[in-house]
């Protein structure tokens, strides 16, 4: 018969083995509180250690030349349409208009395969033609490195995010459709703030968006999708336009525990020209709160030209997908160490950074024909 430990000798034990916790709770609340105060002081990088010209770089007033030369190259082009480049463009609008209405027949007889998130995948690609449109034309996208996105299997991609209006997230699905050897779709994570505008959540859902949830992402890369993130959030879009091209804090890490979880890798994404589309010159607060939406801006264009000034601007866009960097999975245990989490999200949010500046330097100027 095992002999039993004296009460005196177990109740010392516990009382160590409580010890203990107290001792290592503390330590994670110094370590988290150490964690945010690293994270609020990595909120904008200060101007001093940006090693590039930004506001030469992205200067509106400087390229203005080069805008005026755009426009006239416009002009040029719309006057040498003839009949058959009207008869071309008359027959593509009526092929979409035919496809969209089989698509519509055959979704009223349930024929349509729409996931349980509501991607309807046909029924997005009919809107390629714009989107393509929009990425050669108007913003004249020049992507580099996208064949380091997978072929096949789950990746996080990771994205800087500007622009008030996010044309971004559409431009990088748009480069993985056209530009990529093996076209995929990304489905991207998206503020609960845009599912709450009229008209926006049915299209949000349709078009392969979900709201930015744990439990929608993971089951999403557990499926080997892709999976897209803006770690700047609400903040990256209103940010102001003496403040742009310089990335704010990446939250909490959590894509990175995502990442941890799924062992999914992550792809940096550096996107240069979002930040010229709507420059940030102020805020109506009242006009947000009317509308529900988190601000809403004054640029050169809005409100002065009215309605005409939601038009984005024909800046010049620089799209790299940087290499990947591949994520152990830690399952449910991606928390247990923070410190991995903001390492791993710090060095993320420097590939970005990186890659813009060096993106900027790329392009010629704002409005760049090149």
């Amino acid at each position: 018969m095992t002999p039993t430990a004296p009460p005196s000798r177990n109740r010392r034990a516990s009382a160590e083995d409580a010890g203990l916790r107290i001792a290592l709770h503390r330590l994670l609340n110094a370590i988290e509180k150490e964690l945010e105060r690293r994270r609020a002081e990595a909120d904008l990088e200060p101007a001093r250690t940006v090693p590039v010209d930004i506001e030469s770089l992205s200067s509106l007033r400087g390229s203005l030349p080069d805008l005026a030369g755009l426009g006239a190259r416009s002009m040029r082009h719309l006057a040498g349409i003839d009949g058959s480049d009207l008869a071309r463009a008359v027959r593509a609008v009526s092929a979409t208009i035919l496809r969209r209405a089989e698509l519509s027949r055959r979704r009223r007889s349930g024929q349509t395969a729409v996931d349980d998130l509501g991607f309807d995948r046909e029924w997005t690609e009919t809107l390629l033609p714009l989107s393509a449109w929009a990425y050669r034309n108007w913003w004249r996208v020049r992507a580099i490195g996208v064949e380091n996105v997978p072929a096949s299997g789950r990746a996080l991609l990771v994205s800087n995010h500007a622009g008030v209006i996010p044309y971004d997230g559409a431009m990088i699905r748009t480069a993985l459709l056209l530009e990529h050897s093996r076209p995929r779709h990304a489905r991207a994570l998206v503020l609960s703030g845009l599912f709450t505008m009229p008209g926006t959540s049915w299209l949000m859902r349709r078009t392969g968006n979900t709201l930015a949830h744990d439990a929608d992402a993971r089951m999403l890369l557990e499926r080997d999708e892709l999976v897209m993130v803006f770690p700047e959030g609400a903040k990256g879009t209103g940010k102001p336009y003496a403040d742009r091209y310089r990335l704010r804090r990446f939250g909490r890490g959590g894509f990175v525990e995502m990442a941890l979880r799924t062992g999914s890798p992550i792809i940096p994404i550096s996107v240069v020209g979002s930040e010229e589309i709507h420059p940030n010159l102020a805020e109506i607060p009242i006009l947000a709160r009317l509308l529900g939406l988190p601000y809403a801006p004054v640029t050169p264009t809005f409100p002065l030209l009215g309605a005409a000034g939601l038009i984005p601007l024909p800046s010049q866009w620089i799209i790299e997908f940087h290499a990947p960097i591949a994520v152990p999975a830690h399952g449910d245990q991606a928390t247990a160490d923070p410190g991995r989490v903001l390492a791993i999200s710090d060095q993320v949010r420097e590939i970005i950074q990186a890659g813009i500046y060096c993106n900027l330097q790329r392009r010629h100027s704002v409005f760049s024909l090149s």
